[in-house]
């Protein structure tokens, strides 16, 4: 046994710290400029529809899906700093791209996809983090840092947007300097602060990031990335094979989980306009206030977890987060006979019949509304007719939504850092970047269907339907959680070599 120098305990976690700040950056760049892409996209070309920016917000996952494998793979081989620093500098270049769209004189828009693509590729280096991380703790420590990975995963998130409403003070105009054609305003402000992070994050991982290794039992090893021979400790323990299986439905579990949130992400400002009558404003607005509470609620989730596993296990948390999660989609399905405000415009048209618009419409309308009535500039509200659901599928109260919204909160990020724990558990002193890397990927992959899948069945179908199949999801889900509980277990316990 090769015991742990303290100089060596203290430079593996500065090492940790160094990847947390990563993993804080890259969501940082996601979330800094997600709500001004729109008017941004608007002002930089005028041919750009909502259907295109729909593309721009899915770039990120794309790129950073294809990109997670190859960085995954490449930090299997070579030491961690080359893709750290070849994927941060991917970033810091895409995000000075986003802030010269303006320069070419046509195809802006696509200029912008590329900007956002590339961002997303260099955001592949999550792969890279995780995978350092596992190798870097023993299966005592691997839960707290997990947890703490998302944790900082999660306040970038929250922090972006505050970024980004902190430059709108800058305004849409800002200031010009020709000589290099930059144009400094609350668009290019917040990416151009990105990439100042990102090139103190490339100065920190020069500076201060070491490669170190630990077994599962916190002995010291020599990393498998670092040149030479690896010692005969580490050798010795990764004999055995890993349980395939057991990686297959940890992947599929994970998808399920990404999946889902990026649903109930997707569907909450189109569902509050129906429901409740609010205009784009008001969505957005209240909206915003409500995922940064839930960003708050997972925080706090994030550390909770890192106690509760001590004394649970990591098995029986990732199920009782899926059974909360699927609680809190069940809940949002609608009951009752209350039915939601249809949009005036559909009042007017005369393709509804007579009977419903007095029997079904006109008793909804408060005095408010009337008034809107009568003034055809005002913002349509309520839930448009051109979605026939609207008619008979009773409203979704706000209690409801609300409940849902701190049980989804509680749940999500409960299944999110049990999901990687586990995996990275189950990987043992195997090199993870690939594995870590198909991991990412699948989030991805369910970022970028889980919007696609409940536009089309909210839409033409309604909440009923769309969270009906989300719960039946989620169900499937806990069967196969259940099916391949025993074998979700630690490589070093799978081996005989330590106890569970």
């Amino acid at each position: 046994d090769v015991v742990e120098t303290e100089e060596h305990y203290k430079s593996r976690w500065r090492s940790i710290w160094i990847m947390y700040l990563t993993m804080f950056l890259s969501s940082v760049g996601f979330s800094i400029v997600i709500m001004s892409v729109w008017p941004y996209l608007q002002k930089m070309d005028a041919t750009a529809d909502g259907s295109f920016l729909g593309w721009i917000i899915a770039s990120y996952s794309i790129g950073q899906m294809a990109a997670s494998p190859l960085f995954g793979l490449w930090s299997n081989h070579r030491p961690r700093r080359e893709p750290l620093l070849v994927s941060t500098a991917i970033s810091v270049a895409a995000n000075c791209l986003y802030a010269y769209v303006h320069v070419p004189r046509s195809h802006n828009k696509y200029y912008m996809l590329t900007a956002r693509a590339l961002v997303g590729f260099g955001a592949g280096n999550v792969a890279v983090v995780r995978s350092y991380i596992a190798g870097a703790t023993s299966l005592t420590e691997r839960t707290s840092a997990m947890a703490n990975t998302s944790a900082c995963q999660a306040v970038g998130f929250i922090l972006g947007p505050v970024f980004q409403t902190c430059f709108t003070l800058i305004g849409e105009e800002g200031v010009t300097w020709k000589l290099i054609c930059l144009q400094l305003n609350m668009y290019t402000a917040p990416v151009l602060f990105g990439a100042l992070l990102g090139v103190i994050n490339i100065i920190l991982i020069f500076a201060i990031f070491r490669e170190h290794r630990v077994d599962d039992m916190g002995r010291q090893c020599k990393s498998i990335n670092s040149e030479g021979e690896e010692n005969g400790a580490l050798a010795q323990d990764t004999e055995g094979t890993v349980d395939h299986v057991a990686v297959v439905a940890l992947n599929v579990l994970f998808f399920v989980i990404l999946f889902v949130f990026a649903v109930f992400e997707t569907i909450a400002t189109p569902l509050t306009m129906d429901m409740y009558s609010w205009t784009r404003k008001e969505a957005v607005f209240y909206n915003g206030i409500i995922l940064s509470v839930i960003g708050i609620e997972s925080v706090i989730v994030f550390m909770g977890v890192k106690i509760l596993s001590k004394k649970t296990g990591e098995r029986a948390i990732l199920h009782a987060g899926l059974l909360i999660v699927l609680i809190g989609f069940f809940v949002l399905l609608p009951w009752g006979k209350k039915l939601p405000n249809i949009q005036w415009q559909e009042i007017k048209n005369s393709s509804i019949p007579r009977t419903v618009r007095t029997a079904m419409l006109v008793p909804v309308w408060s005095w408010q509304e009337l008034q809107a009535l009568s003034n055809h500039t005002a913002e349509p509200v309520g839930c448009p007719g051109t979605q026939a659901w609207c008619l008979h599928t009773p409203v979704v109260l706000l209690a409801q939504y609300l409940s849902s919204d701190v049980l989804i909160g509680l749940g999500y990020p409960v299944c999110n850092v049990m999901s990687y724990t586990l995996y990275s558990k189950i990987l043992g002193p195997k090199p993870q970047g690939v594995y870590m890397g198909w991991l990412t990927a699948s989030g991805s992959g369910a970022r970028i269907l889980g919007p696609v899948f409940v536009s089309q069945v909210y839409t033409h179908l309604g909440p009923r339907w769309a969270f009906s199949l989300i719960c039946g999801v989620i169900v499937a889900s806990l069967l196969l959680l259940e099916i391949v509980y025993k074998r979700l277990v630690p490589f070093s316990v799978r081996y005989g070599r330590m106890q569970e």
